[in-house]
This record gives structure tokens, C-alpha cells and sequence, in this order.
């Protein structure tokens, strides 16, 4: 937590916007309210006004938050089977936090041959974002082979982008195109988050093309021997990587206190599929 001498109170002790602003920042690098507190009181501020500051400026900040829209599987409350167009998707399993949930059959058989057999001529080394600058390269951390169809590509994209479009009730266009990643025998993901940091000085190119990744929608498409699990660490949740099946998670803000640390883990035996569809705050372009 940053606890430089630069938010020193005044003699007067004003609430500044300068100081807002840096309780909103502590707030969302998952600082906890009393380190907070602690902070501002070695820093010289009154202990009564730093609390009206916290409380003034925390409460408005989690307003925001909560008022801001996200995708969400709203079709739940209707019971365990959701259909969209005759296509039926099972609710396995529902967690609130972090904001889990598990879809039974989300893409067929054929779905998931098909889109395999469209990507494979295509697949190279996966890379992973590069913070300082919003480029790419390949990383130790992730060793999968990838690629990327561009949104709405061909028919069976966008059957699918409109599928999770009308699941997670989040507008298509606020989706980035499908990935299709094959994970080979030993290749794994180590613990990572989606979203972009937006203190990193490279983030600001990523962000100008659709705002913050808010939500993910990882899809099976085939069912390895063995290993290959999505692990959540902070949430203790592993999720089998079984053919057709997808695990949707939100994150309504770039912070580790989502709880949605996530990893692939390592493929033992066989290989594993799988698609992604990362939604955006806007329309993505």
C-alpha cells in the first residue's frame, strides 16, 4: 500500500480531491480499511477526520461499484436448465464469490469438433500481454498453442458469440473474438488474472479498444486423459475440463479481492481444447 507523505493532512485537515482519489486507489489494490486508516494516521491526519474520509469517500466508491452493469446469468432464478433456441445449457454449479459459474453441455459434440478442426491449421505459440508497453510475447508462464478468430468470423462463431451473449446477457460486441488454445501434455497456465493493470504504463493502449475485460467464459472442447483443470486458488475451486462444458467468472473491477486468480493447470495425459471469450466494458474493436 502506498503510504508516502504526499497525502500529509493541512493544517485544517481538508478532505481534498487529491485524497479521494487516493483512498479510491487503495480501496481498489484490496487494501483493507483499517491499513488504510493506519496510514493516513502516521501521515499526520486526524484520527476522527480520516474516518468521516473514509467513510464518505468508500461508501460512494462501493455505490459506483455496485451500480455498475456486469454480465450475469440472470436466467438462473428460472431453475437448472436455461434453453436459448432450443439448445439446452445445464447449471452445475453457481459460487456468488468470486462469481462462478459452472455450464453443463454449453457447446455440442459437433460444436466443439468442428471449432477444434477450424483452429488447428492455425494454432502458434501462445504469448501472453506485456504491461509496459500492451504488446505481446511468448512467457515461461504460459505454454500453450493459440489462435484467434475475429469476432463473428463464420457461422459457428458467431452461433456461439450469440449463445454466451444471450447467457451471460452481455451485448456481442462487447465480446473479443474467440481464442482456441490446445494444451499439449506437460503444458500448463500458471496463476494469472484476466484483466489488465491499470497501473501498468502499456495498459492504456489495451483499454482504448473496449475498456476493462469484465467477465470470461472458458468452454471445453474435448476431455483430457488426465490433468488440465481451471484452478481458482483463492476460491479453492477446481473445474474437470470435460467436453462441451464452459465455467463462466466476473470481475467487475481490476483487483485481486475478485477472488478470480486463475490457472490451467498442467495436461498430464491426452491434450486439451479449449475456447475463450473475454467480454469487455464496451464494444470491443
Amino acid at each position: 500500500m502506498n503510504t508516502t507523505t504526499q497525502h500529509t493532512a493541512s493544517p485544517r485537515q481538508a478532505i481534498t480531491a487529491e485524497l479521494r482519489t487516493w483512498i479510491v486507489a487503495q480501496a481498489r489494490a484490496g487494501c483493507r480499511p483499517e491499513d488504510v486508516l493506519a496510514a493516513m494516521k502516521a501521515s499526520g491526519w486526524n484520527e476522527d477526520v480520516a474516518l468521516q474520509a473514509l467513510e464518505d469517500v468508500l461508501s460512494t466508491h462501493l455505490r459506483e461499484v455496485q451500480a455498475k452493469p456486469m454480465p450475469e446469468p440472470s436466467p438462473l432464478a428460472a431453475g437448472n436448465i436455461v434453453s436459448f433456441d432450443g439448445h439446452e445449457v445445464q447449471v452445475l454449479l453457481s459460487l456468488r464469490r468470486p462469481r462462478v459459474v459452472l455450464f453443463g453441455g454449453f457447446l455440442t459434440d459437433a460444436e466443439c469438433d468442428a471449432l477444434v478442426e477450424l483452429a488447428r491449421q492455425r494454432l502458434a505459440r501462445s504469448e501472453t500481454v506485456v504491461n509496459a508497453t500492451g504488446g505481446s510475447e511468448v512467457n515461461d508462464a504460459r505454454t500453450s498453442e493459440g489462435m484467434f478468430f475475429s469476432r463473428g468470423e463464420n457461422e459457428l462463431c458467431r452461433r456461439i458469440e450469440a449463445r454466451i451473449a444471450a447467457l451471460v446477457n452481455w451485448p456481442v460486441e462487447n465480446g473479443e473474438g474467440l481464442q482456441v488454445l490446445r494444451y499439449r501434455p506437460g503444458a500448463e497456465y500458471k496463476a494469472h488474472h484476466d484483466y489488465f493493470d491499470p497501473t501498468q504504463p502499456g495498459s492504456s493502449t489495451i483499454l482504448a479498444r473496449g475498456g476493462q475485460r469484465v467477465g470470461t467464459l472458458v468452454m471445453y472442447l474435448n476431455t483430457p486423459e488426465r490433468g488440465g483443470a481451471t484452478g481458482f486458488p483463492d476460491a479453492g475451486l477446481d473445474v474437470a475440463p470435460i467436453k462441451g462444458n464452459a465455467v463462466f467468472f466476473a470481475y467487475e473491477r481490476p483487483d485481486p479481492s475478485m477472488l478470480t486468480l486463475h490457472s490451467g493447470s498442467p495436461v498430464i495425459a491426452g491434450e486439451k481444447w479449449v475456447a475463450t471469450k473475454w467480454m469487455r466494458e464496451g464494444i470491443f474493436n
